[in-house]
């Protein structure tokens, strides 16, 4: 009986054995992709090799338009800067004179094409004076003055509606110094834009 039971248990482990062998499945090895290389093709080569070349000289002609486009632009704020500059100079005055000296005139002269250029401008002409004098007469003085240099504007064609006066006599010395280089610098018209010229144009532009 001992014999019998031993035996049906080695059938039983043999049988365990297959059974437990026949479940176990080798793993499935995917198989390795095969890259087939594409044929060099030069005609492709070429097209992008141009393309490349089209995109970086479209990049550097851009640039080059923007900078000279910055260029135009920064000579064109530098010509008005100096336009203004040109426009706003005094007209000097002898002592206790309201003529225009003839060196001055010049000063004058330029200002008419900027008038014309600008054709809605309206400006102030300020008569000033030096400190000798009385307050009532170097009132009336620089009054004079400012009124003179207007007349020489209209008899050069421009509408005497664009000019206002005003006179500040001693008021606003330009420098505030008593000799005779101070005076000097003193005794003027000066010229202030009030109206008509934003943007400020120049002439033949």
């Amino acid at each position: 009986m001992l014999v019998r039971t031993r035996s049906f248990a080695l059938v039983a482990l043999a049988l365990a054995t297959v059974t437990a062998t026949a479940c176990k499945k080798k793993p499935v090895v995917a198989p390795t992709p095969t890259t087939v290389a594409k044929p060099f093709n030069q005609d492709s080569a070429d097209a992008a090799d141009r393309a490349r070349r089209a995109a970086a000289e479209s990049a550097a002609k851009a640039a080059a338009d923007k900078a000279a486009a910055a260029a135009a632009a920064a000579k064109l704020a530098s010509e008005i800067a100096a336009a203004r500059s040109a426009f706003a100079m005094p007209v000097y005055f002898d002592y206790d004179k309201s003529d225009i000296r003839d060196d001055q005139k010049v000063t004058l002269e330029a200002k008419i094409p900027l008038f014309q250029a600008n054709a809605d401008m309206r400006i102030r002409v300020a008569g000033n004076t030096d400190n000798r004098g009385s307050d009532e007469y170097n009132l009336a003085l620089g009054q004079r003055r400012a009124a003179e240099v207007k007349r020489y504007l209209v008899a050069r064609g421009i509408d005497a509606g664009r000019i206002d006066v005003v006179s500040f006599g001693e008021e606003r010395p330009a420098v505030a110094q008593d000799n005779e280089d101070a005076w000097a610098k003193n005794r003027r018209d000066e010229f202030e834009i009030i109206a008509g010229a934003n943007p400020f144009k120049l002439p033949n532009k």
